[in-house]
């Protein structure tokens, strides 16, 4: 039985060391290549094909949380009082976040039924643009098909975290090249110090009050609480922004593991349809709130792009925009999407499956 245990543990750690290695491969061929952002889209690549070719890949949750932390650290960080006050003048145009969530709903939703066939729970939760975990656990109440949620979502992901750092290349010419932060031998030991207790206290707490996307918010909070009393001039260094690039980038290709070819053709196909759409509607929504004065375009695009919210801010920061404006875009996002959800939830368990 000891011995079985053992083995029984021995493969199931076994894909999370491969999923390392093949995230290192990607970085040191992004590297070579000199491709964009190897960090994050090295990762993300190798382990996507790794993943079409079979290669049995599995993520490290507590350890991809524990990354995520930091960039909340680091949003926080820069949540000084000057910045703190421009928040009043975001009103414009975070009042069309929850105009494009129903805009995207009311596209999604009839793309993913009469194009693809599938049940209205499992479109309406392929659709809405929300945390991967929450639209998972309420589109499973409502009688979705969690796979292909989990599918379509890791696609939207990917996507836009490809596409984004193009359109920013090419419209704003920004330099993806850009180290994210200091070296780490030039931030002062007790700020470091600081960070890492504001992480993981953060973290924990919000954890424990039920906050959605905990592992970024409390951090983000806490940090923000600290700096503007003095305690943190500094930003997390760029060695730790570098290793929440890994690590995100691997959890996104991860979640291909094990897909079908029947998948690929419908459920991949499906999601890379959706893009489209939700690239089109986030461009309307940006040109016309620039075009209108309301925000800044790289900020705005990176506010209004429909992907993860721990991607897009490793963007913001990489390219030097304002993260807080970001952060606080796909926080209504994600607030509106998730309150909408629990009462969908309700709705379509109540209703009779095929």
């Amino acid at each position: 039985q000891g011995r079985f245990g053992t083995l029984r543990k021995g493969l199931a750690v076994r894909p999370i060391f491969i999923s390392f290695g093949v995230s290192a491969f990607g970085v040191a061929a992004f590297q070579v290549l000199g491709l964009p952002l190897p960090w994050l889209l090295g990762p993300i690549g190798a382990c996507l094909l790794a993943a079409l070719l079979r290669v049995p890949l599995k993520g490290f949750k507590p350890l991809n949380d524990a990354m995520r932390t930091i960039l909340g650290v680091a949003v926080g960080a820069t949540l000084t009082p000057a910045v703190l006050a421009t928040f009043p003048a975001m009103w414009p145009t975070l009042i069309c976040v929850p105009l494009m969530v129903a805009v995207i709903g009311l596209t999604g939703v009839p793309y993913f039924q009469r194009l693809w066939g599938y049940d209205f729970a499992t479109a309406y939760y392929a659709t809405m643009p929300g945390g991967l975990q929450d639209m998972l656990v309420f589109g499973e109440e409502a009688g979705a098909d969690v796979r292909t949620l989990s599918l379509i979502h890791a696609t939207r992901v990917l996507v836009i975290v490809v596409a984004v750092p193009f359109l920013l290349s090419i419209v704003w010419n920004a330099d993806l090249t850009n180290p994210p932060g200091l070296p780490a031998r030039s931030v002062p030991l007790h700020e470091l110090a600081i960070m890492l207790a504001s992480a993981l206290i953060g973290w924990r707490g919000a954890k424990m009050l039920g906050v959605f996307g905990a592992s970024i918010l409390g951090p983000l909070i806490l940090t923000a609480a600290v700096t503007l009393v003095g305690g943190l001039s500094y930003r997390p260094p760029a060695e730790a922004i570098w290793a929440a690039q890994f690590f995100i980038g691997m959890t996104i290709g991860c979640k291909y593991a094990g897909v079908t070819m029947a998948e690929v053709r419908r459920d991949l196909l499906a999601g890379f349809g959706f893009c489209v759409i939700l690239i089109i509607i986030a461009v309307v929504f940006v040109e016309a709130i620039v075009l209108a004065d309301l925000g800044p375009g790289m900020e705005t695009l990176l506010a209004f792009a429909p992907g993860g919210q721990a991607e897009l801010v490793v963007l913001a920061l990489i390219v030097g925009a304002d993260a807080a404006f970001v952060v606080a875009h796909h926080v209504l996002r994600m607030f509106v999407v998730i309150l909408g959800a629990p009462l969908a939830a309700k709705l379509f368990s109540a209703t009779p499956r095929d």
